[in-house]
């Protein structure tokens, strides 16, 4: 018993000042996070991570799969890399008997040699935007949760068509923060992806 209740002081004050200084925060709201972060040793500029007018990290990390797995952009051609484990569905399927592409690995040594990926998918953020007075405004508090849903899913579609236009983007309006914040992402998904390399 003793020796249970010590390992519970010596955990309780081990861990006394330990400060998680955690939670979530958009790219497109940077500027908000700008200060503490330069505190803490952040050398890039706001800009850097998000612009949506010029080239900016955002850019450069993509999603794949409807946001499975997360990938980096590394060259002006579209080259991307990610985890293995993102990709082994895929090398799994180009793999034959002949070409063990899970063992021996695949290198293409050209863009012919690039391999096909059905279905698979690169979602790119081409901007985001708090839309959350525009949808507030079309609640009421004595809304049923039927009624604010139906009522937030209606404003949505009209952010959503308003942001996308006849262009070939898409467009989604979430809500955060336990349904009080909504905002708006306007995505670029390109289906082309072949498979460049496996280890």
């Amino acid at each position: 018993m003793k020796k249970i209740l010590a390992i519970v002081l010596i955990a309780a004050f081990a861990f006394q000042n330990v400060k998680a200084d955690e939670g979530m925060w958009f790219l497109a709201f940077i500027n908000k996070n700008y200060k503490q972060m330069k505190a803490m040793g952040f050398k890039l500029k706001p800009q850097d991570i998000y612009d949506i007018n010029h080239s900016s990290m955002k850019d450069a990390v993509v999603t794949l799969d409807g946001g499975s797995c997360t990938a980096e952009l590394i060259s002006p051609k579209g080259l991307l890399l990610t985890n293995h484990h993102c990709g082994y569905g895929e090398i799994q399927a180009h793999s034959t008997v002949e070409h063990d592409y899970l063992t021996n690995g695949f290198w293409a040594k050209s863009m012919d040699e690039e391999l096909p990926n059905p279905g698979k998918t690169v979602t790119f953020l081409v901007r985001m935007e708090d839309v959350s007075d525009r949808v507030n405004a079309e609640l009421r508090e004595d809304m049923t949760e039927t009624e604010r849903t139906a009522t937030i899913r209606k404003i949505s579609e009209v952010i959503q068509k308003e942001a996308i236009g006849d262009t070939h983007y898409e467009a989604e309006v979430l809500s955060f923060f336990k349904g009080n914040n909504f905002y708006l992402f306007v995505k670029e998904t390109f289906t082309d992806v072949r498979l460049v390399g496996a280890p």
